[in-house]
């Protein structure tokens, strides 16, 4: 998560329902490689379509297409911003077939859900990605700029419901309070609603239930181009190529703001096991099947392994912690 105000907040910077698992049965074994990994699976602790599902099941099709791993499966267990899969993933220690997509959103989650599992209780394996928030209406929205949208919300904050695809302390919730901030709203009079994934908030952003929703850019590009849903402003420090919006500094927004998303495993892996599972995501990498997906999704490559992608964790830990405190959150 990048964010920059003028309060400095944060440096650097997502039914139980198992959708039907992406099983691909692989043409290559990965054997020549040295990665492929028999029986893996890709937990997705939201709802399909979200941020953390296209990911998983992003990085699974490209694994397989590159010829790293045979089919891998993704399954999903949504609940609670994250923290359900996280603590299922908890429990199974010693696994070393399985992983869990995840991001900037369950790091958010365990503080406000006050989860007693943590990510310091996984053993990291990669941060893949860098993504831009974005701010969208509906096609039938009385908003037809980020302007108008600025103005009847600082008009009367709590009238207007901003939607967003994580729990209080995740990206898309982060955003709007930092949208807020900047605006001269209190962030505590910010009316947030939150939706488990993507994939939940978009039926109620094109249905009107809230008055603008805030998502990853790279959920919601179809909708985008089919004239669904209007592109009011992007969160991060630079405009996105293709897309016709301004970013929040140049709505008059002094601030910035990006999401992360990565995987991690299991504790109590062995060196050999961990090893395996970074040597699979590394090799996908830098594989061009995943470098196509960048270009396609509109995420940025920011791609850490193993132990610095562990310290990056801590450090994130601790700065979400200070960006709620501040916030009042």
């Amino acid at each position: 998560m990048r964010l920059r105000t003028p309060f400095a907040l944060l440096g650097a910077a997502l039914l139980v329902l198992v959708g039907p698992p992406l099983l691909t049965p692989g043409s290559g074994s990965g054997s020549d490689t040295g990665t492929d990994i028999p029986g893996l699976r890709f937990m997705v602790p939201n709802t399909p379509g979200g941020g953390y599902d296209i990911t998983a099941r992003t990085a699974a099709k490209n694994a397989e297409e590159a010829g790293l791993t045979g089919g891998i499966e993704v399954f999903n267990l949504p609940g609670a911003g994250g923290t359900v899969g996280l603590t299922r993933l908890v429990g199974e220690r010693g696994d070393g077939r399985l992983a869990m997509s995840m991001g900037l959103g369950v790091v958010g989650a365990v503080h406000t859900n006050k989860t007693p599992r943590t990510l310091a209780d996984t053993t990291p394996i990669a941060r893949l990605t860098e993504e831009q928030d974005i701010v969208v209406v509906s096609k039938h929205s009385p908003y037809k700029t980020i302007g108008d949208l600025l103005a009847a919300w600082k008009a009367n904050p709590g009238k207007l419901p901003v939607g967003g695809g994580s729990s209080p302390g995740g990206p898309d919730h982060l955003a709007p309070m930092l949208m807020a901030q900047a605006a001269g709203i209190a962030p505590r009079d910010v009316n947030y609603i939150p939706f488990d994934g993507g994939g939940e908030l978009l039926a109620s952003i094109l249905g009107d239930k809230v008055a603008f929703g805030v998502s990853g850019v790279g959920e919601y590009l179809d909708q985008i181009e089919a004239g669904e849903l209007r592109l009011l402003a992007v969160t991060g420090a630079e405009r996105v190529p293709g897309l016709d919006a301004p970013t929040l500094r140049e709505a008059g927004l002094d601030t910035e703001f990006t999401n992360w998303r990565g995987i991690v495993a299991p504790p109590g892996l062995t060196d050999a096991e961990r090893e395996r599972l970074v040597g699979l995501v590394t090799k996908l990498h830098d594989s061009p099947q995943w470098r196509e997906s960048l270009k396609t999704h509109g995420w940025t490559d920011a791609f850490l392994p193993g132990e610095e992608f562990g310290a990056f964790l801590t450090a994130q830990n601790e700065r979400v912690d200070t960006v709620l405190k501040e916030l009042g959150l």
